[in-house]
C-alpha cells in the first residue's frame, strides 16, 4: 500500500468514479484514499514470475490470474485494494473487468515500507473475503514465503517456505517453484541498522 499522499475521505462509488479518472493507482481504505507507490525491480519481477506461473498453469480452467492492476473490492468493509497477484475462479467475477471480489488466492510481495501491514491489517480485511483459500507472502529480503492457508474449521494456518522449497499451493493442487519465483529476482539487502 502505498503512503496517504492525498488524504480524501469520500464513498465507494465517489471513489471509483475518481479512480477511473486518474493516472495512477490508488487504494480505498475507510474512506481514505492512498496513492500506490512505483515499485523496486525485485519487486516487479518477483510478482510477474507468480502471475506468469499461475496463469500458465490455470490456463484452460475457468480461473483467471491477475496482476497489480486490478481492483479488489472486500465487500464486508468496503475497501478497495490491488493485490500483487490475485486469482479468482468466480462466475461473478468474470462478469465485472474492473474490479474482483471473490478471489481464492492472493498474493504480496513484501517490502520494507509495507510488510507490516501487508501481514497485519491488509489480512485482517482479506480474511473477510469468504472465498478466500491462500494469501502467499514474498519476503524478497529473506527469499522465503509465508502461505497462509485456510483449514476446514475457517482457521488461518502458517505454513512457512525456505528459500529453496516449492510453495505448494493446495487451493488449485499446484506447484510455485522455487526457480520459477526467483527467476531473475535481483538480490535485495536488508536495511542496516542505524549506526549507533
Amino acid at each position: 500500500m502505498g503512503l496517504p499522499a492525498q488524504k480524501l475521505a469520500m464513498t465507494a462509488a465517489e471513489f471509483l468514479a475518481w479512480d477511473a479518472t486518474q493516472t495512477v493507482r490508488h487504494e480505498f481504505v475507510q474512506g481514505e484514499v492512498f496513492a500506490m507507490a512505483g515499485a523496486a525491480e525485485a519487486h516487479v519481477t518477483a510478482a510477474g514470475n507468480v502471475y506468469v506461473t499461475l496463469r500458465q498453469q490455470l490456463a484452460g480452467t475457468p480461473c483467471r490470474t491477475f496482476i497489480t492492476d486490478m481492483k479488489l473490492l472486500v465487500e464486508a468493509t468496503g475497501n478497495f485494494y490491488y493485490p500483487d497477484v490475485m486469482v479468482t475462479c468466480s462466475a461473478k467475477d468474470a462478469t465485472d473487468s474492473l474490479v474482483k471480489r471473490e478471489p481464492t488466492l492472493l498474493v504480496e510481495v513484501l517490502s520494507p515500507s509495507t510488510a507490516g501491514y501487508d501481514r497485519g491489517e491488509k489480512f485482517a480485511a482479506y480474511r473477510r473475503l469468504p472465498t478466500l483459500r491462500e494469501y502467499l507472502l514474498v519476503d524478497l529480503e529473506t527469499r522465503q514465503c509465508d502461505l497462509y492457508r485456510k483449514n476446514d474449521e475457517g482457521r488461518w494456518v502458517l505454513y512457512p517456505w525456505e528459500p529453496a522449497q516449492d510453495v505448494e499451493l493446495a487451493s488449485f493442487g499446484l506447484r510455485l517453484t522455487a526457480v520459477a519465483l526467483w527467476a531473475e529476482v535481483p538480490v535485495v539487502e536488508s536495511a542496516a541498522p542505524p549506526a549507533v
